[in-house]
């Protein structure tokens, strides 16, 4: 996972600060060194580097800081918003045209994913913009290039311009456009060609094409795995072409994630999308102050809360919170839900945008192997209709019966219905706005602390909140009727 490292460095840094009833000119020094090296190896740029320690030092350097209260906190957060500040501070939507069609152009070198992520991002704009895209199909050097667009085109349902790999790009790009224009498509994605490194013959192509269709967005998309050449690169593109923005993609690869400090502070161009899956839906807007709060191991809830939003159904949702606090929750109830976690991506990357969990010690015991899903599948499809609807219906000799059907151990089994009887209590417990539930399954210590226990406390008394709304609701239904 991106950044794993870097997060681990600097919440030991933060932490030895925390520990200290005073912070002195020595400590913070201290400190400075701690991020500057574990900002280098996370491949950052060393001009990045200097110029972002210096930034913090100064600013942390003030007698208001190492004398005030909390001074450890206050370094947390100046550290916090100058990450924020490197990265671009704030999300930048797509530009789009006043007239249709918005065309964007995705350029970049040989496998950065540049076709796929055009697929991902015609999907978004469908979902989202309910638009109608077109692929424009310009890359005729590689080799089933243009097959690869048709099958990711397929996946989603967008039609493909293409005309062989005999004509000459910037021709496809124009009788391509012709061809938008009739059908009244509302964007325009242009897969051009790469190479595998950057050459004159392939930036005069992307001229050209720039010069006749005049894109709203040049998107150049960079393999976050390739360190500091992707900032070389992003250098590179921006130069001859002045690209719009930038996709980082393999965010979720075993990458230092340097690649996503540096090309804004070094181009000056925004990040625009990242890409953390392999999934057609696994492209996310990028939001600065959402990955330096996950950079800094204090999650990012907002995200989260949007994933869930995306992929889970609010009634069904409702009904289970409801299923969940009259202890009703079955194992219908649970297939159901575990269908829908995993539709929003792998468990641990859900798990680190828990405030405090990046580098929980509970999170590394726990198995994350995604074919414990499978297992856990072919337990409870193993029970006959009134199992799933009973819970406590699970004698020795059922349990015997679903191991030899789903051709599982006993003793998994047996873990199964045993996690599951304890997380039916803990939802139950948290439901009504107890977490003492939440500190059992992490052992009597909520997830990162007090930061981790501040934010678990904020969800408890909204809990608590929409209970009571829910209730003066019913009430004054009642009355009525």
């Amino acid at each position: 996972m991106a950044f794993e490292g870097l997060t681990e460095r600097l919440q030991k840094a933060m932490e030895k600060l925390r520990r200290k009833p005073k912070v002195t000119e020595a400590d913070l020094r201290e400190t400075m060194r701690e991020i500057r090296l574990a900002l280098l190896e996370a491949d950052v740029n060393f001009a990045v580097v200097k110029d972002f320690v210096k930034k913090v030092r100064e600013q942390a350097a003030g007698a208001e800081v190492l004398k005030g209260l909390n001074p450890a906190q206050q370094i947390v957060k100046i550290v916090n918003d100058q990450l924020t500040e490197l990265m671009g501070e704030e999300a930048v939507p797509l530009n789009k045209a006043a007239h249709i069609p918005t065309v964007i152009m995705m350029v970049g070198l040989q496998g950065a994913g540049k076709t796929t992520t055009a697929g991902k991002l015609a999907l978004r704009l469908k979902n989202e913009n309910h638009a109608r895209p077109l692929f424009i199909a310009a890359d005729v050097y590689r080799p089933a290039a243009i097959t690869q667009l048709q099958q990711v085109a397929a996946r989603i349902d967008v039609p493909v311009f293409e005309k062989g790999t005999d004509e000459d790009p910037v021709e496809i790009v124009r009788q391509g456009m012709e061809v938008a224009k009739q059908n009244h498509n509302d964007y325009v994605i242009i897969d051009t060609a790469g190479r595998l490194q950057i050459d004159e013959q392939l930036m005069d192509e992307l001229a050209n094409i720039k010069e006749l269709v005049h894109p709203d967005e040049i998107l150049l998309v960079i393999d976050a795995m390739t360190g500091q050449n992707a900032v070389n690169t992003a250098q590179g593109f921006d130069d001859k072409l002045d690209i719009t923005g930038v996709v980082l993609t393999k965010l979720d690869g075993d990458t230092r994630g340097g690649a996503a400090m540096s090309i804004r502070a070094v181009t000056g161009k925004p990040i625009k999308f990242v890409g953390e899956g392999e999934k057609m839906e696994d492209l996310d807007i990028f939001h600065p102050d959402r990955m330096a709060s996950r950079i800094l191991g204090m999650g990012d809830m907002m995200t989260l809360i949007e994933k869930a939003q995306k992929n889970f159904d609010e009634e069904q949702a409702r009904e289970t919170m409801d299923k969940m606090r009259e202890n009703t929750f079955d194992y219908n109830d649970f297939l159901a839900q575990m269908d829908q976690v995993t539709k929003m991506g792998p468990l641990e990357n859900i798990l680190k945008m828990m405030p405090g969990m990046a580098n929980n010690p509970a999170l590394k015991n726990v198995n994350l192997d995604p074919k414990q899903f499978a297992h856990i599948r072919a337990i409870v499809l193993s029970m006959t209709p009134e199992e799933r609807e009973n819970p406590d219906l699970m004698n020795p000799s059922r349990r015997r019966r679903l191991a030899a059907g789903s051709g599982r151990p006993i003793v998994e089994v047996n873990r199964m219905i045993k996690q599951f009887n304890q997380m039916r209590k803990m939802m139950k417990q948290v439901t009504n706005g107890n977490m003492s539930g939440m500190q059992n399954l992490f052992g009597g210590q909520m997830p990162g602390g007090k930061m981790g226990q501040m934010a678990m406390n904020r969800m408890a008394r909204k809990m608590k909140k929409d209970k009571a709304k829910r209730i003066k609701k019913l009430r004054k239904l009642r009355k009525k009727h």
